[in-house]
C-alpha cells in the first residue's frame, strides 16, 4: 500500500470504487440491512452481510431470502454493499454468487475464518483452511460465478491466520486464493480459529502479507477504538480495514475516522440513535419480532451513555424485561443523571 495512503482515500476493489478504507465487517447475527446502513450514514465506504449459507440459498429458505439477502435502496444509495457467504460446496457456492449478482450486490465476500463448531464441522468458514484445495475451488466457483449486469463481481475473501495459534495457513492460503481463484482482495484477521476473539492480533504477520500479496488487503481484528485502528492500519500498512465489535453500538467510530468528529457521543445522540434503530428494526421484522431482537443491542447503546455503574446496571435488566419497544424508549428517555458520574 502506498505509505501515503489515509482511511478518507478511495481505492479500488477491482473494478469497483470504495470511497474510503474504512468498512464495516460482517457481523453475524447483526449485520443486516440497517446495520449496515447506519454504518454508512456514519461514514463507513463499505459494509459487508453477515454470513449467509449457501445451502439455505440452493434450497429456498425463506428468512435467507426475505431477511438476509435484503439489500435497501436507501443502503445502495450511501455506496457499495458486499454479500458474504459461507459454505463448502463449489457449485453450491457459485450458484449462491450468481444469485447475489442478479439481486444487486456489488461485491462478494467468502468466509473462510469462522471459528463457530456448527460452521466448521460442516467443512465451511475455517475448517476450509486445513482443505487449501477446496478453498481455492470455492473461490474460483465464486469468482466465475459472480456476474451480474454490471459485469463480473469482484470477490474477497476473509481468512484467520490458521487454525491453532502459531500457525500460518491462512497467509499461505491467501496466495493461492489470489493467484489460482482470481480474488480480487484478501479480509485478514491476523489470530488463530482456536482463539477467536481472544489475545493480540499478529499486525506483523499481517504487515508481511500486504507486502507479498499482489492484492489489496483488508485489516481486521482488534481495533476497537479509533487510536487502535490507525495504529494498526499505519503498522500494516494494509489499503483497508474492517471494524467488527468496535463498531457494535459506536457508529460514532466511522465518523471519527473517516470525518472530522473527535467528541464521544452525548446522551442524547444515543437515544436518537437508539431510537432510529429500533424504527429500522421494526420496519424489518415487525414490532413483536424487533422487541426481542433488539436485547442484544441494548448493552451496546447503554454503554454509551456512560452511567454510574449501579444506574447502568439496573437499566440493563429493566430494559431486557421490557415487553414493548415504547417501554424500551421510556427506560432510554429517563436516563439523565449528569455525565459527572461516568466512569
Amino acid at each position: 500500500m502506498d505509505s501515503a495512503a489515509r482511511l478518507t482515500d478511495s481505492w479500488m476493489l477491482g473494478d469497483l470504487r470504495v470511497p474510503n478504507r474504512v468498512l464495516l465487517a460482517p457481523l453475524a447475527g447483526i449485520g443486516n440491512w440497517f446495520v449496515r446502513l447506519q454504518a454508512k450514514r456514519f461514514g463507513a465506504g463499505m459494509a459487508v452481510s453477515e454470513m449467509v449459507s449457501t445451502h439455505a440459498i440452493h434450497y429456498g429458505n425463506e428468512k435467507t431470502h426475505v431477511e438476509m439477502l435484503r439489500i435497501d435502496p436507501r443502503e445502495r444509495e450511501r455506496g457499495p454493499v458486499s454479500i458474504q457467504l459461507f459454505g463448502e460446496d463449489p457449485a453450491l457456492m457459485g450458484e449462491a454468487a450468481r444469485h447475489v449478482a442478479r439481486i444487486g450486490a456489488d461485491a462478494v465476500d467468502i468466509n473462510m475464518g469462522c471459528p463457530v463448531p456448527k460452521v466448521c464441522k460442516t467443512g465451511a468458514g475455517a475448517a476450509l483452511l486445513a482443505n487449501p484445495d477446496l478453498a481455492v475451488e470455492v473461490a474460483r466457483a465464486a469468482v466465475e460465478g459472480a456476474q451480474g449486469e454490471r459485469g463480473r463481481l469482484p470477490v474477497t475473501v476473509k481468512l484467520r491466520s490458521g487454525l491453532r495459534s502459531g500457525e500460518t495457513s491462512g497467509f499461505e492460503l491467501a496466495q493461492r486464493l489470489v493467484a489460482e481463484a482470481g480474488v480480487a482482495a484478501i479480509a485478514f484477521h491476523p489470530r488463530s480459529a482456536a482463539v477467536q476473539h481472544k489475545g493480540v492480533p499478529d499486525y506483523a504477520l499481517a504487515a508481511r502479507l500486504v507486502q507479498e500479496l499482489p492484492a489489496p488487503v483488508i485489516l481486521t481484528g482488534g481495533m476497537d477504538d479509533a487510536q487502535s485502528v490507525r495504529e494498526a492500519f499505519a503498522q500494516t500498512g494494509a489499503t483497508a480495514v474492517m471494524l467488527a465489535r468496535g463498531a457494535l453500538g459506536n457508529p460514532w467510530l466511522f465518523a471519527e475516522l473517516v470525518g472530522d468528529r473527535q467528541e464521544r457521543p452525548t446522551r442524547a445522540e444515543v437515544r436518537e440513535e437508539m431510537r432510529w434503530t429500533s424504527e429500522r428494526a421494526v420496519e424489518h421484522l415487525g414490532e413483536s419480532r424487533a422487541t426481542r431482537y433488539l436485547r442484544k443491542f441494548y448493552p451496546w447503546y447503554v454503554e454509551r451513555l456512560r452511567l454510574d455503574p449501579q444506574q447502568a446496571k439496573r437499566l440493563q435488566a429493566a430494559l431486557q424485561q421490557s415487553e414493548t419497544l415504547a417501554e424500551a424508549r421510556a427506560l432510554f428517555e429517563r436516563c439523565e443523571a449528569p455525565l459527572a458520574l461516568a466512569v
